[in-house]
């Protein structure tokens, strides 16, 4: 077989192949196999019509439309190895010449990855915000354990702010109730805008077995119509909190006082912001990798992974009973604004993924049966099932290999937090090595969430991005993992 590669741009190359007759036996045999076991020919078992018959019969022409069928995509998947062409996305292949009994020739058009000039990972550089922890943000955890033990008292007085009432609520469209928009002794604390528009503010005033009506936008009615909404309320409750003190302490907490309460909600804090300061020294770093490495973006994996986001945002939306005009209504975003965004978003993804996959490629990274278990370990935890029952679905889905370049990517993170330097608001270094592994196998907190949240394969071609998570996570774009 023989094979030129030609480079069409930074990202897609042309690959043109000749694969000579006598090289084609394995395809002549699958399309005698596949012909003959589809046809009926007497004195013959069905598969077992010997070729030349088959040709008789049918005409050369419709076996060897069978043998290139069978045979450019082994030749190209051959072709892809030998040239060490490493494609990100499905080729168009166009069959250029069928001359029996001499040679089948086609090219393919693929896109490629990239070639990047990357920076030395000790040169990279990221500022986050300073890890305080104010008496303020004491008083709000210790406030949230005591509304835990607080008890509901039933009031003879009309509903107010903070108080928790059992409501029934009725909606209906020009008199007629909506489907799934009708409950029962539904409970609700007044004010927490849990529920829908414009109940809050009926409810205030309302005392045990008043009603009132009001208008409100329903998720699934009509677009551009309102609901009449009646609610009614079952009962009124106050809740009463304990008195903070050393006995709330105990009974809320292994601690004897309420000071060493206080102390120890100050060290949990503090804990969490630290771990989110390692979570903005990613989203920081990733974000000045991509401001500073010039990545020439393959265009129909950007475009996939627009369309993936679409498919998803829409997918999403149908579930919550709208439609995506009328989540745009909502949020004021024209459909050009929104087509805008989703492709910078979708660019900016698919970008951050080719400079990971590079410094994955450069530092010669791989992932071990160790990191693998680990990785299925964690989500199992996170769906709640067993980590055979997770193994099991990823291999039922094919989407292991989409896996290991997760836990590859994660690694890579890790390893750009470990060797950056990353400095507070005030210019003081942070240090991040105790929430980095020591092996590289970044954990989820970090690295984890950042690798599951870049571009994920939707498609052959389309990769997904932050914020939308995937189970398919850009397999295209680790061809050889």
């Amino acid at each position: 077989m023989k094979c030129t590669v030609e480079t069409l741009s930074p990202t897609r190359v042309r690959l043109a192949v000749e694969v000579p007759f006598d090289e084609l036996k394995p395809s002549f045999d699958h399309a005698y196999k596949r012909i003959g076991g589809q046809v009926k020919v007497p004195g013959f078992r069905p598969g077992k019509v010997p070729g030349r018959v088959l040709e008789q019969r049918l005409g050369r022409p419709v076996i060897l439309e069978e043998v290139v069928q069978h045979a450019v995509p082994l030749a190209y998947d051959e072709a892809i190895r030998d040239s060490d062409v490493r494609p990100i996305s499905r080729p168009d292949i166009e069959v250029t010449r069928v001359d029996d009994g001499d040679a089948v020739a086609f090219t393919a058009e693929v896109d490629v990855r990239p070639t990047l000039d990357l920076p030395a990972m000790d040169s990279i550089s990221a500022t986050v915000e300073d890890v305080t922890v104010s008496d303020e943000d004491i008083d709000e955890q210790v406030a949230a354990l005591r509304e835990r033990f607080g008890t509901l008292t039933g009031v003879s007085r009309a509903a107010q702010v903070g108080d928790h009432v059992s409501i029934d609520l009725v909606a209906t469209v020009d008199g007629v109730p909506v489907e799934g928009a009708t409950a029962t002794e539904l409970s609700h604390e007044v004010g927490s805008g849990q529920l829908i528009d414009g109940l809050d503010e009926a409810l205030v005033g309302l005392s045990e077995g008043e009603t009132a009506t009001f208008q409100t936008r329903l998720s699934g009615t009509e677009q551009g119509r309102d609901a009449d909404v009646a609610v009614t309320v079952r009962a009124v409750k106050e809740k009463d909190l304990p008195p903070l003190d050393d006995e709330f302490a105990q009974l809320a907490s292994e601690f004897d006082t309420l000071e060493e309460l206080r102390e120890d909600s100050r060290g949990r804090l503090t804990q969490v912001k630290q771990v989110e300061q390692g979570a903005q020294a990613r989203d920081h770093l990733l974000e000045g990798l991509v401001d500073s490495v010039q990545v020439p973006l393959p265009e129909s994996v950007v475009t996939g992974e627009v369309d993936y986001r679409r498919h998803t945002l829409t997918h999403q939306l149908e579930e919550a009973g709208l439609t995506l005009e009328e989540y745009l209504a909502m949020q004021e975003q024209s459909v050009e604004e929104f087509d805008t965004e989703l492709r910078t978003t979708a660019e900016k993804a698919v970008a951050t993924q080719l400079i990971v996959d590079a410094y994955a490629d450069q530092e010669q990274v791989s992932v071990t049966e160790q990191d693998l278990t680990q990785h299925i370990v964690m989500q199992a935890r996170r769906y709640r099932v067993t980590p055979e029952q997770f193994a099991q679905q990823l291999s039922e889905g094919g989407q292991l290999a989409t896996v290991m370049a997760e836990v590859r990517r994660a690694k890579v993170i890790s390893m750009l937090l470990a060797s950056a330097t990353v400095t507070d608001a005030g210019g003081r270094p942070v240090d991040l090595s105790g929430l980095l592994p020591a092996q590289g196998a970044a954990p989820e907190a970090i690295a984890g969430d950042a690798a599951a949240e870049q571009p994920a394969e939707g498609d052959d071609s389309a990769t997904a991005a932050a914020g939308v998570p995937s189970a398919a996570s850009a397999v295209s774009l680790t061809g050889d993992q």
